[in-house]
C-alpha cells in the first residue's frame, strides 16, 4: 500500500486530489495539509511514503517543505504539483531531490503513472519543462534568495536580519547583491523579477 500525504492550500482541490487517489486499490491517503508547516507537523504522527505537494502556499511553500524533507526524511518521495511551469521552480525542485514535477492540468493517469514510476526509482519531469529549466540559470545564492523574498513580503532590513539571524549590514549586502544580479531598480523590483522566474 502506497501511503500519501497531500499538501495543498485550496480545500476543494485538495479534496478532489484525495478522492481521485483514494479510488486506487494500492493507495492510501494518510493525511491532508493546507501548507508545508502543517505537513511537517503531521509527519511526527503519520507514516508517509510520498508527499504530493503544491508549491505556492502560505506559511511554508512546497519548495521549503521539500528542503526539510530532503534533509530529514530521505525515505519519503517528494512529488510537486503546480499550475506554474516556472523554470526556477523546476530547477530548485530538482536540486532538492524532488522526484516528480507534475502540472495540475495533467490527466489523472499521468499522476498515477508518475507515482508508480517514482516508486520504481525513476524521476518524472515533463521533457519540455526540464529543457526550460536547463536554459534558465538562477544567479542568486540561497541567502540572497531568502533575503529578497522577505523584502518582497514588505519586511524592513532590521526585520529580515532578525528573521534570518544575520546582522543588518550582511542583509544589506545580500539585498544589494541580488538587486545588482537581477538588474533591478530596488529590492521590491528584485523580488518581483525573482518571483516571476520562480527563483523565490
Amino acid at each position: 500500500m502506497i501511503k500519501i500525504l497531500v499538501v495543498e492550500d485550496q480545500a476543494l482541490v485538495r479534496g478532489a486530489i484525495c478522492s481521485l487517489l483514494s479510488l486506487e486499490d494500492d493507495i492510501e491517503i494518510v493525511g491532508q495539509a493546507e501548507n508545508g508547516q502543517v505537513a511537517l507537523d503531521m509527519l511526527h504522527d503519520i507514516k508517509a511514503d510520498f508527499i504530493l505537494s503544491d508549491i505556492e502556499m502560505p506559511i511554508m511553500s512546497g519548495l521549503e517543505l521539500a528542503e526539510v524533507v530532503h534533509a530529514e526524511y530521505e525515505n519519503i518521495y517528494m512529488l510537486i504539483m503546480t499550475t506554474f511551469s516556472k523554470s526556477g521552480y523546476i530547477k530548485r525542485a530538482m536540486a532538492l531531490g524532488v522526484k516528480a514535477f507534475i502540472l495540475k492540468e495533467a490527466p489523472t493517469e499521468y499522476l498515477l503513472n508518475a507515482i508508480k514510476k517514482v516508486q520504481n526509482g525513476e524521476r518524472v519531469i515533463d521533457p519540455e519543462l526540464a529543457l526550460m529549466a536547463l536554459d534558465d540559470n538562477d544567479p542568486l545564492s540561497n541567502k540572497e534568495r531568502k533575503a529578497i523574498k522577505l523584502a518582497g513580503d514588505g519586511m524592513k532590513t532590521a526585520e529580515i536580519a532578525k528573521a534570518l539571524f544575520l546582522s543588518e549590514g550582511t542583509v544589506r549586502n545580500y539585498l544589494s547583491e541580488a538587486i545588482s544580479k537581477l538588474n533591478a531598480a530596488n529590492r521590491v523590483d528584485a523580488a518581483r523579477i525573482a518571483k516571476q522566474k520562480g527563483w523565490i
